[in-house]
Order: C-alpha cells, then sequence, then structure tokens
C-alpha cells in the first residue's frame, strides 16, 4: 500500500486530518485498532470550544452538530452556597456547544466513507518504521494478514497508549507529568440536566459537576479518591453526594435524579511529551499530551494541533517547504502549554487537596471570589474557556 499520509488512530483527530487533507487533494490512510462500533459508541468529553464548531461547520461537518448540540453562553462557579454566572458570550463575543466526542466521531467518520477515503479498523500489530527517513511506512496486521503501508509523513493520533510516541527516540523525548490525588466518579443519568448551563460547584466535601448530553441526559461528576472501587458507590449514595455538593445556602439542590445509565472513575493527570515531531512522525492530541477535564480542552486541544498540522502538510505538498512542518511541534506546543495552565489553574481553585486544609480551602474560594467579581479575572477565565486564537506559526 502506497499514500501521503498515513494515519494511526480513529479518533477526532485522525479522523479530522484526514477529512482536511481529502479537501486539500492529499491522499491519507487511516488504520485503527478498535472496531468501528466500538470507536462511534465510547462515550468522552462532549464540550466543544468556539473555534472546534467552526471548523467542523467551515468543513462541511457541521449540520448535525448545529440541529442537535446544545449552545451555552456562560457557565456558573458555585462555593460557598452560592452560584455566580460568567457570561461567557458577554465578555468575549463566543460561546461553547455541548455536543459527545462519539458524535464528532460519527459524522467524521461518514464524511470519510462518503467520499470512499481507507478508513481500517480493527487493525493489529500496527508499529512504524524509518521515521527518520524521507520514507517512512507502517507495518500492520489487518483481516489476518500482514501488510506495509509506504508514505511520506505518519501523523500519531493513536492515544496516549499508542505505539507512536514510543516510537520516538528516547534520547529526544522529554516527558513533563503531573499525577493528581484525586479522580473524578462520572455518571450518565436519564434525567433533566441541573441548569440549563453548566455548574462548577468547590464544595468543603470536594468539587462536583452538572453538565448534560442532551435535554434529557445529565452527565454529573464528584470528586473521588482515585483508588475507589466503584461497586463501592449505589445510586444513593451518589446522589446524596451530589446534592450536598450542590446545594445552596437554602438546602436545595438544583440536581434533578433518574435512573443511571452508566458510571465508573477516571483518573486526573496533567502530561506533556516534546516534541510533538521526530523526523516524518507527528504525534497529535492524547498520543502527545492529557489535560485535567476540569477545564475542557481535551478534545479541542486535538482539534487545535490537527489544525496546525493539516496547514502545514498542505504548504508541504503544494511545494511550499517544510517551514510549516519544522514549526509545527512549536506552535502546537505554545496552545498545549496555555491549556495545561488553565486546566492545572481550573483543577486547583476548584477541587478539595488530600488533607482538607482550612487554609487551602480559605485561599480558593478567596480566588473563586476574585474570578466572580472583578472584570478582568471573569474575562481570564472566559477568553481560556470558549478557547484562545489559533497559533499558525
Amino acid at each position: 500500500m502506497r499514500t501521503q499520509v498515513g494515519i494511526i488512530g480513529a479518533g477526532p483527530a485522525g479522523l479530522l486530518l484526514a477529512h482536511l487533507l481529502h479537501r486539500a487533494g492529499i491522499e491519507s490512510v487511516i488504520l485503527e485498532a478498535r472496531s468501528r462500533a466500538y470507536v462511534e459508541d465510547r462515550i468522552r468529553a462532549g464540550l466543544l470550544e468556539q473555534g472546534t464548531v467552526d471548523i467542523l461547520t467551515e468543513t462541511g461537518v457541521g449540520d448535525r452538530l448545529h440541529r442537535e448540540g446544545l449552545p451555552h453562553e456562560g457557565i456558573e462557579l458555585r462555593f460557598d452556597g452560592q452560584g455566580h454566572r460568567i457570561d461567557l458570550t458577554g465578555l468575549t463575543g463566543k460561546r461553547v456547544t455541548i455536543y459527545g466526542q462519539q458524535e464528532v466521531v460519527k459524522d467524521l467518520i461518514a464524511a470519510r466513507l462518503a467520499h470512499g477515503g481507507p478508513l481500517l479498523f480493527e487493525v493489529e500489530d500496527a508499529a512504524v518504521h524509518d521515521i527518520d527517513t524521507d520514507y517512512p511506512s507502517i507495518t500492520f496486521r489487518h483481516d489476518g494478514q500482514a501488510q506495509t503501508l509506504h508514505c511520506d509523513v505518519i501523523a500519531g493520533c493513536d492515544g496516549f497508549h499508542g505505539v507512536c510516541r514510543d516510537a520516538m527516540p528516547e534520547s529526544v523525548l522529554r516527558v513533563y507529568e503531573r499525577v493528581y490525588p484525586f479522580a473524578w466518579l462520572g455518571i450518565l443519568a436519564s434525567a433533566p440536566p441541573a441548569s440549563h448551563e453548566l455548574i462548577y460547584a468547590r464544595h468543603e466535601r470536594g468539587f462536583a459537576l452538572a453538565t448534560m448530553r442532551s435535554t434529557t441526559l445529565a452527565r454529573h461528576y464528584i470528586q473521588c479518591r482515585p483508588e475507589e472501587d466503584i461497586a463501592d458507590w449505589s445510586d444513593d449514595r451518589i446522589w446524596a453526594e451530589l446534592h450536598a455538593r450542590m446545594a445552596g445556602r437554602d438546602g436545595h439542590s438544583p440536581v434533578k435524579e433518574g435512573p443511571i445509565l452508566q458510571k465508573g472513575i477516571t483518573p486526573m493527570r496533567s502530561f506533556v511529551a516534546e516534541p510533538m515531531r521526530h523526523g516524518r512522525l507527528f504525534l497529535a492530541g492524547d498520543a502527545a499530551h492529557i489535560v485535567p477535564p476540569t477545564g475542557a480542552k481535551g478534545m479541542n486541544l486535538a482539534i487545535a494541533d490537527i489544525i496546525v498540522l493539516a496547514r502545514a502538510l498542505e504548504a508541504f505538498y503544494r511545494g511550499q517547504g517544510t517551514a510549516l512542518l519544522d514549526a509545527y511541534s512549536a506552535t502546537a506546543l505554545r496552545r498545549v502549554w496555555k491549556a495545561q495552565r488553565f486546566s492545572w489553574w481550573m483543577t486547583s481553585m476548584l477541587h478539595r487537596f488530600d488533607g482538607g486544609d482550612p487554609f487551602e480551602h480559605k485561599v480558593q474560594v478567596a480566588e473563586l471570589d476574585y474570578v466572580c467579581g472583578s472584570a478582568a479575572g471573569s474575562l481570564t477565565l472566559a477568553e481560556n474557556y470558549v478557547g484562545l486564537p489559533m497559533q499558525m506559526g
């Protein structure tokens, strides 16, 4: 097999890259280890920045997003039993949209298959070779047969546990990581959302978040210990904890109960691998970085990587040289680290750390009070939350 760009991973990053390359007349092949059903059904983040919505709309895969997505013009920060609204649109002129990552994946897969682009699911034993040369390749097994994909460039969009990052020489790769002493217990419930906008709650018992997937599906999270067993959390215990953390000073909680359809515990970490490029191998999305979900940056950061990479590849194939490809890692990492800073800040401001230090609690409340009471503080949160401008070089 021969193509111009070999893409490993059919998540939002890999699929969007293939879509943008197709529109530019550049050939690509996508290799995915999982089945199509698994990729389309796995539940992931569901908040899109304004820039993500714009790129999906401009490239023709935003119709269902605009029909079914839930635009939000603000968020609520709740602490000391009181809610404070941050007017995202009033402060920035932009908004965010609730639309599940799996829905973005479905839209991009449909677009890929509609124009006949190669997309191979259930690929086994993928490995990259000769990334230090102008003739890299990917070996893999598909339908029981060993195959080799020869290409000009390899895009590693295969996630945190994929093979691409490990293919980079240890001598050039530097990893930055922080593992947090808490996790999120998340539920999907057949119930109306607690509010028409997201509620981020800082409580002495720990953080809580009330969000949604639709007008009839609520998505809620509560801070817990990473080592906890989900079996120890009955439905009644989960609802009781959500009500306690979301309650106002009058004791009322906006959370509405319903049958819990899914629940699980997700550890929290910050992770960055530098550089995001070695030779003809380019990393994007979770293969290169992980952010704690507090700032809602994960998928949006992957999309931002892809916009930079796709434009660099388009310039390369138009005979404009390798300058943008050479700058890819530095360009992407500037945004990555800004997103890491914001996600770390939101996480540090809203979560209860080990020991429940009263001094720390007072400082966090003071920080939240400043953010909500200061025009400058509110604007800082808002412009990061809706998405910083794209950097192209």
